[in-house]
Parts: structure tokens; C-alpha cells; sequence
């Protein structure tokens, strides 16, 4: 006979759960902080064109959008060929963009509205006449700092095109 002797059933320890909940609102936490929200739901599709001089601007402070191209719904399909302007989350006309750079001016501290700055975001197909309009109505509302994006040539990476 054998001294040791074999133990015939050997079970499997259970598994420690008491970390699981730490652990799992640490990941919630990190998503919480690293997650950028849209505020503003695209409602125009719009492929951004070309450029030769392309130059990034990295500024955030100060800045209003304003989309343009033609309408698209909940799912991202062009349901017009006509193009619309969006700023905000709504549909806006030209003669309408005074009045809600004004409202933006508003809700920006004194910093902010020394530099604000309009970027306009166009489909590469939309007719420099609805461009052109939309520049006038800005110089009207005394936004004169405009950026066009736009894609680099070479390496199809986006910047921004600026003018004073």
C-alpha cells in the first residue's frame, strides 16, 4: 500500500467575483471621460473637397459650424438632391444665419467672440452661388474669420483652409 493516497474527487475552486464590479465601473468611468458627445446630429451629407494648400487649424474655442449639402435621414441616405445649410441641429436659410451667429455670439464669453471663427463645412458639389451667399450673409453679421474644409491631395488626410 501506497502512504499517499489519491483524493477521488477534486473540485474546481470557485471563482472570485468580488473585483468584477470595481473593475467594471473603472471602465465605465474611463468611456465616460474619453468619449466625445455630438451635440449636433448631421442632417446633410457633404464629402468635403480637395485642396493644394491645405493647412490644419487645431482651434475649438470660438467656433461654429455650418454644414452644407443636400438632406439625408435617420439612417444617412440622401432623400433631395436640393442643398440645404445646417447649423446647429436645424435647417437654416441664408437670410437666417445672421441672426443665429448673433445667438452664438451670445453664449460665448469675451475671449470667444474676439475669435470666432466659421467653418464651413460644403459637399463638393454644391454650387459656389449657395457658398458665395452664405459668405455675404456672414460678412454681414461681422464673422469675417471663415475656414473651408477641406482634404489634402496627397495623403486624402482632412485640414482646414482659413481666411481673414
Amino acid at each position: 500500500m501506497s502512504r499517499f493516497r489519491r483524493q477521488q474527487t477534486r473540485d474546481v475552486p470557485g471563482l472570485n467575483l468580488a473585483a468584477m464590479p470595481d473593475l467594471i465601473f473603472t471602465v465605465l468611468f474611463f468611456f465616460m471621460i474619453v468619449t466625445h458627445m455630438r451635440h449636433v446630429e448631421t442632417k446633410v451629407h457633404y464629402q468635403v473637397p480637395q485642396g493644394s494648400e491645405a493647412v490644419k487649424d487645431v482651434r475649438k474655442a470660438g467656433l461654429v459650424y455650418i454644414l452644407i449639402g443636400k438632406p439625408i435621414d435617420a439612417q444617412g441616405r440622401v432623400i433631395s438632391d436640393d442643398v440645404r445649410i445646417q447649423m446647429g441641429n436645424r435647417y437654416v436659410t441664408v437670410d437666417e444665419i445672421g441672426s443665429l451667429i448673433d445667438e452664438e455670439r451670445a453664449k460665448m464669453d469675451e475671449d470667444e467672440r474676439r475669435h470666432l471663427t466659421v467653418s464651413i463645412r460644403a459637399d463638393r458639389e454644391t454650387p459656389m452661388g449657395i457658398i458665395n451667399d452664405v459668405k455675404q450673409a456672414l460678412r454681414r453679421a461681422g464673422a469675417l474669420n471663415i475656414n473651408y474644409s477641406a482634404t489634402e491631395k496627397r495623403n486624402n488626410s482632412k485640414a482646414i483652409v482659413g481666411e481673414k
